[in-house]
């Protein structure tokens, strides 16, 4: 796969790049007969922190699935060259794979994601941390595209408090004007990668779409200078954990 200076370039300077058609239809498929089987094999049988819905009652509501990477394809799905070249161009630095998960927002649901960093969950220093987000389906302001905040990945983590957004626990407090006039609204196709500085502030609305679903598939890459602030992750851990008894789950997040 030949990769483009020009994604290291809009990386370090928006915090954030967008590769059209980064797989090919074919590609998109297997990944999709994957994820589906993965829904109805294995979904059924994991802990309430693994897998989130808006209502446990009606399986059509899942919206959130972590740790994938326990299961045997994507794990080897992971270590494919394709990921590991792409986030060492824009890293800089060799890489490894730390996670997988799965996002959907079903059609005419209420839950935004709230703006965040996502290293304010990782508590990496240096912030050498990244996350491919992978569009499956049509993304657009109507079923809740995501949305970066140019360039905000240069200013460090912002103070965070606790959510009412399942799946989300910490959320920026104080977002405001200024950061809404910096926001870039990203509308995709099936195939599209998006991919973000671990400290670049994003957001999604809900889906107000009555048809549509807004599904993608995430992967987290981490360089090999980032170490992890063991005190700092422990308190986010407590958090989440806080939030996910609150919500009557059983299990809890690592």
């Amino acid at each position: 796969m030949s990769t483009n200076p020009n994604w290291k370039q809009a990386y370090d300077d928006d915090g954030f790049v967008v590769i059209r058609n980064f797989l090919a239809q074919d590609e998109l498929r297997s990944l999709t007969s994957e994820l589906e089987r993965y829904i109805h094999e294995v979904v059924p049988q994991l802990p309430d922190a693994d897998a989130f819905y808006e209502d446990r009652t009606q399986p059509k509501t899942l919206k959130q699935l972590s740790r994938m990477e326990q299961d045997a394809f994507f794990r080897s799905y992971l270590a494919h060259p394709k990921w590991y070249e792409t986030a060492e161009l824009l890293l800089g630095e060799s890489a490894d794979a730390h996670g997988a998960e799965w996002f959907n927002k079903p059609p005419n649901t209420k839950h935004e994601t709230p703006p965040h960093q996502d290293n304010f969950y990782f508590c990496l220093a240096p912030p050498q941390v990244l996350t491919m987000w992978l569009a499956l389906d049509d993304v657009d302001a109507e079923n809740g595209c995501l949305r970066y905040v140019r360039g905000s990945h240069k200013s460090g983590i912002r103070q965070h408090n606790r959510t009412k957004t399942l799946g989300f626990s910490q959320g920026i407090f104080d977002y405001g004007d200024a950061d809404r006039h910096a926001e870039v609204a990203v509308s995709a196709r099936p195939g599209d990668l998006l991919i973000h500085h671990g400290n670049t502030i994003h957001r999604a609305d809900a889906n107000s779409s009555t048809t549509r679903h807004r599904r993608s598939f995430a992967m987290v890459f981490q360089g090999i200078s980032a170490r992890r602030d063991d005190l700092a992750y422990e308190r986010y851990l407590n958090s989440a954990k806080a939030q996910h008894q609150e919500f009557g789950l059983q299990a809890t997040a690592t």
